[in-house]
């Protein structure tokens, strides 16, 4: 499962979006610093018009989406690093989390206080970074003398050093690791040391209805944290479209000249921003997403399953979804040879609806 960490400032707007975005009242939404303390986790389906298509052909008795976890982590400030406010709850809470989720406050509002009593986006953004930048730093000093003194004893240790003290280089410049595209995909292989900064991580400026529906304004937030992924939303617009049905949503949404609701971009960004896909299974049981990693192949595609298919594939029966849907029945696509059967080095591709062959000799 996907696990994302929803961080910033106190009273940018975390809560109120986290409650949305679970339509749940779990966190609560206070005007003061703080208001929660311990994080609130929420499991959101993934929105997939394929399911129900999918569940029409089979005539399937459940629909089950693939999931992403979000944890609405407490307000961090200014010191956290070294203890300040709720810092060292809030950085051991990231570090449990595959992607980061920040919320960045651009809106105004007498009722909701800034922490610093300003409003400035960049400033916040900086805040943030630094305490990141700075608690990698201290994980590092805490590893380095060691490491050293290890690789001293065994020459093939060398390369991981060599990493780690590139690494200290980058923070040391106030750079947080993901600035190096090279060095964080080598960081990934020492998931143990749990470098926050390392983390993929997407910007979500909580904006008031004018820049929601401003691109100009956007693109000016937009290159204070370039090039990382950047959404758009309105805490309390999100908050009220959850309580309208489709149809009005969509009427609503339209005002703002958007598509989809600005958490519906977030989760779809969330699972894409950590290289997850989805693949599909289907039958008169349920229809059921399966999340896997992009890259997959057909035998661990099957381990999400269960252990047994990967240990014991055979081979998998695989029918594109558009084939599937066009033809109006799995005997249809089959009977015009758009069912294919791939073995145990089939890359998984988005859109595979999948039966699996697998024997698992006792």
């Amino acid at each position: 499962m996907l696990q994302a960490g929803i961080v910033g400032l106190p009273n940018v707007g975390k809560s109120t979006l986290f409650n949305a975005l679970t339509a749940q009242e779990a966190a609560l939404a206070a005007n003061y610093p703080f208001a929660t303390i311990e994080p609130n986790t929420g499991i959101v389906p993934i929105p997939d018009p394929r399911l129900a298509a999918l569940a029409k052909l089979y005539n399937s008795k459940k629909i089950i989406p693939a999931t992403v976890e979000f944890t609405d982590i407490a307000g961090l400030v200014a010191g956290a690093s070294k203890g300040e406010g709720l810092g060292n709850q809030f950085l051991s809470h990231i570090r449990e989390c595959a992607a980061i989720v920040q919320v960045v406050r651009d809106f105004t509002d007498d009722n909701v206080i800034h922490v610093d009593n300003k409003l400035n986006p960049a400033n916040d953004i900086d805040v943030i970074n630094t305490e990141l930048i700075l608690a990698d730093l201290q994980t590092l000093q805490k590893v380095l003398p060691r490491l050293e003194k290890e690789a001293r004893a065994n020459p093939k240790l060398a390369p991981k050093l060599a990493l780690m003290r590139n690494i200290q280089v980058i923070l040391d410049e106030g750079r947080p690791i993901y600035s190096d595209e090279a060095i964080r995909l080598q960081v990934t292989g020492y998931s143990d040391l749990q470098l926050l900064t390392a983390k993929p991580i997407i910007y979500l400026f909580n904006v008031d209805e004018a820049t929601l529906a401003n691109k100009q304004t956007q693109q000016k937030l937009a290159q204070l944290v370039a090039p990382n992924r950047v959404l758009f939303v309105n805490a309390k617009l999100e908050d009220e479209l959850r309580s309208l049905d489709e149809a009005d949503r969509t009427e609503m949404l339209a005002e703002y000249g958007v598509k989809e609701s600005g958490l519906i971009q977030l989760i779809h960004a969330a699972y894409e921003t950590l290289g997850l896909q989805s693949y599909l299974t289907a039958g008169e049981k349920e229809v059921r997403a399966w999340t896997i990693q992009k890259g997959a192949t057909a035998p661990q595609a099957a381990g999400v399953i269960h252990g047994d298919f990967e240990r014991g594939f055979i081979a998998a029966d695989i029918v594109d979804y558009a084939d599937l849907i066009a033809a109006g029945s799995l005997a249809a696509a089959r009977a015009a040879g758009k069912v294919r059967t791939e073995g145990k080095t089939y890359i998984m591709q988005p859109n595979d609806v999948v039966e699996f062959k697998f024997n698992v000799s006792k």
